[in-house]
C-alpha cells in the first residue's frame, strides 16, 4: 500500500516540509535526517507525488528535443538508437525524455513555449545549423541546452559531435588510394553543420592528393531518400559520370544506392560507394555499403545526456565531446578497372 506525505511525515513525527525537502536533497536537512527519513520512506513504500514535487523543486524532471520531422524521420534508425540512448540515461535518473514535434520553419515557436512554459528542465538541440538562432535564443535566456553538433556561436556552449571532417577526409583518401579521380560528394543541405564540415574533409583530402575539387561532381540534396536518389542518378548521367561517390548521411545514401543499382552499373567494379552511417542490409541486400562509422546511436545518446545533466547541474562552465569516425569496408568500393 502507498504511503503520501503526511503520512510518512507523521510516522517520523516530522514536519511535511522538512520531509519534502529531505528527500529532494536539501543541504539544509541533516545527514542524519536523511537518511532516516529514506530508509522509512523505502520501508513504507512511499512514492512521491510527481505534480508536488515538481512544485517544491520547481523542475519539470523532462528533457526536451524540438524536432522538425519529416516523414523520413520517422525511418531513420540512426535517430531512433540516440533516442534510445537517451531515453535509457534519462531513466537512471527518474527523468523523462519529451520529444516535441514543430512545424517546419517554426521550431523557434516551440524552443520559447517550453522555456517560457519551464516545461522541461533542458533542451538537447539535434540537427545544428552553422548559424542557429536556436543556440543564440537558449545563450541569451541562460537555459541549459546540449547542442547534438556544433555551431558558429563563439560564446561557449555544451556540445556532442562527430569529427565530421576527419570521417570524410579519411573516406575520400580511401577511395584515391583505390585510384580514384573523379569522386562525387552527394551533401544534405549546407546550412546543417555536420554537412559543410563533411565538405570541408571531402576537400581538402582531394587537394591534399594534387586533385582539383570539381563544382560539378559537388551536389547538395534534401536530406532524404528521394533527394540521394535525384543527385545520383544525375551525377550518373553526365558526359563523364564519377568512378566513385560519397554520400554524407544514411538517408540520401540508402536512395543513392538504389539509384547506382538501378541504372545497371556493379557497385564495387563500375562504382565505388562509400555512406556516412552506412545503409541498412535489408535496403542494401546482397551488398554491403562500405561506411563511415561513428559510435553506435544508443552510445550517443547515453553521452548526450549526461552532458545534459552535467549542464544542468553545473550552470558554471561547458564541456564537450567529440567521438572519431571510422571506416567499416563493405563490397561497394574498391580499385578502378
Amino acid at each position: 500500500m502507498k504511503t503520501n506525505l503526511k503520512a510518512l511525515a507523521n510516522a517520523l513525527g516530522l514536519s511535511r516540509t522538512t520531509v519534502s525537502r529531505a528527500l529532494n536533497g536539501y543541504d539544509d536537512v541533516s545527514e542524519a535526517t536523511r537518511q532516516r527519513v529514506i530508509e522509512a520512506a523505502r520501508a513504507l513504500g512511499y512514492q512521491a507525488d510527481p505534480t508536488a514535487r515538481r512544485l517544491a523543486t520547481g523542475r519539470a524532471d523532462a528533457i526536451g528535443i524540438v524536432y522538425p520531422f519529416g516523414a523520413s524521420d520517422l525511418g531513420d534508425p540512426r535517430f531512433c538508437e540516440v533516442v534510445a540512448g537517451i531515453t535509457e540515461a534519462l531513466g537512471e535518473r527518474d527523468m523523462d525524455l519529451i520529444i516535441a514535434s514543430a512545424r517546419p520553419n517554426a521550431e523557434l515557436e516551440t524552443y520559447r513555449r517550453l522555456v517560457e512554459g519551464r516545461s522541461v528542465d533542458g533542451l538537447i538541440v539535434a540537427r545544428t545549423r552553422m548559424d542557429d538562432r536556436r543556440i543564440a535564443f537558449l545563450q541569451e535566456r541562460n537555459f541549459p541546452f546540449v547542442a547534438y553538433g556544433r555551431t558558429n556561436t563563439e560564446q561557449p556552449y555544451w556540445w556532442f559531435d562527430f569529427d565530421n571532417e576527419a570521417g570524410a577526409r579519411t573516406a575520400a583518401r580511401r577511395l584515391i588510394e583505390f585510384g580514384h579521380r573523379r569522386i562525387a560528394l552527394i551533401s544534405a543541405p549546407l546550412a546543417m553543420t555536420f554537412a559543410a564540415q563533411r565538405r570541408e574533409g571531402f576537400v581538402s583530402a582531394l587537394r591534399d592528393a594534387g586533385l582539383a575539387p570539381s563544382p560539378e561532381l559537388m551536389v547538395e540534396c534534401t536530406f532524404d531518400g528521394a533527394g540521394g536518389h535525384d543527385a545520383a542518378t544525375a551525377l550518373l548521367n553526365l558526359a563523364d559520370p564519377p568512378t566513385a561517390v560519397l554520400v554524407d548521411n544514411n538517408l540520401a545514401g540508402a536512395g543513392a544506392f538504389r539509384a547506382i543499382v538501378d541504372s545497371g552499373r556493379k557497385l564495387g567494379r563500375d562504382v565505388s560507394l562509400i555512406v556516412y552511417d552506412g545503409v541498412p542490409s535489408d535496403v542494401s541486400h546482397p551488398y554491403a555499403v562500405t561506411g563511415v562509422v561513428q559510435p553506435t546511436g544508443h552510445a550517443s545518446g547515453k553521452a548526450i545526456a549526461e552532458l545534459m545533466l552535467n549542464a544542468i547541474d553545473d550552470r558554471d562552465r561547458c564541456a564537450h565531446r567529440l567521438a572519431l569516425p571510422r571506416i567499416e569496408p563493405g563490397d561497394t568500393d574498391g580499385p578502378m578497372h
